[in-house]
């Protein structure tokens, strides 16, 4: 039972992480980066476990709109993306394999993989299989999803410097409200919110996808574009 709940928890990590590595298909991030991105999105559970708690002990104690938006925001939005923020910054935005746009998307998602394993395990060892099956195509999704609204951002910000300030707002602003918004939608407890939670879902993967899309097409890896485009691009290649 233990090992088909670990699978349960684990099997969509694993799917969208090879996804996002397939979808890198100009040029590839090592493996041992991939690993640290997710290791380092697994370490960032404690500290957000930790700030959650103290946020919810000083939020609004009853339910309501009131604590739907404090608990969906400030507690789990701010903490959660902040933190991968963070780690982005810390571990990654210098990194020498940071060397084409898509490689932000790449990093960032792995690094929201990580978290929601872990988080995942929290919660499907405590619900069971229906709740697996739930996150599966829900909670799990919804995090790389965020992850890709920040790594678009992050990859603007470092290869346009002119536009540096603005994308590293964006790169926690944007995730921020797209997680916030999918997490007020559902503590809310409302069927109207819920309605709306679906539109919202599908315009989070027609956005993401989209994202995605545009930064490899953008790739400076690319045989098929022309070599003034590659020396176009590459002139904003700084850090």
């Amino acid at each position: 039972m233990l090992k088909s709940l670990l699978f349960i928890s684990i099997a969509p990590v694993l799917i969208i992480s090879m996804y996002v590595y397939v979808r890198d298909k100009y040029e590839k991030e090592p493996v041992v980066s991939l690993l640290k991105a997710l290791l380092t999105g697994v370490i960032i559970t404690l500290p957000i476990v930790y700030i959650e708690e103290l946020l919810m002990n000083i939020g609004p104690s009853a339910d309501g709109i009131q604590a739907a938006i404090y608990n969906g925001f400030a507690v789990a939005s701010f903490t959660e993306e902040g933190l991968k923020y963070l780690a982005f910054l810390l571990f990654f935005w210098r990194s020498r394999n940071f060397n084409e746009k898509f490689d932000g998307i790449v990093y960032s998602v792995f690094i929201s993989l990580g978290f929601a394993a872990v988080e995942n395990l929290l919660y499907v060892y405590e619900g069971g299989y229906q709740v697996g099956i739930i996150r599966a195509v829900t909670a799990v999704p919804a995090h790389a999803l965020f992850g890709t609204v920040m790594g678009y951002h992050f990859s603007y910000a470092r290869f346009y410097r002119e536009r540096r300030m603005k994308q590293l707002l964006l790169a926690f602003l944007m995730p921020f409200m797209w997680h916030g918004l999918y997490d007020f939608l559902i503590l809310g407890k409302r069927e109207i919110l819920i309605v709306f939670l679906i539109p919202v879902v599908i315009w989070f993967w027609i956005n993401g996808l989209k994202k995605m899309k545009e930064l490899s097409m953008a790739s400076f890896f690319r045989n098929d574009l022309p070599s003034n485009v590659h020396h176009t691009e590459n002139k904003h290649d700084e850090v």
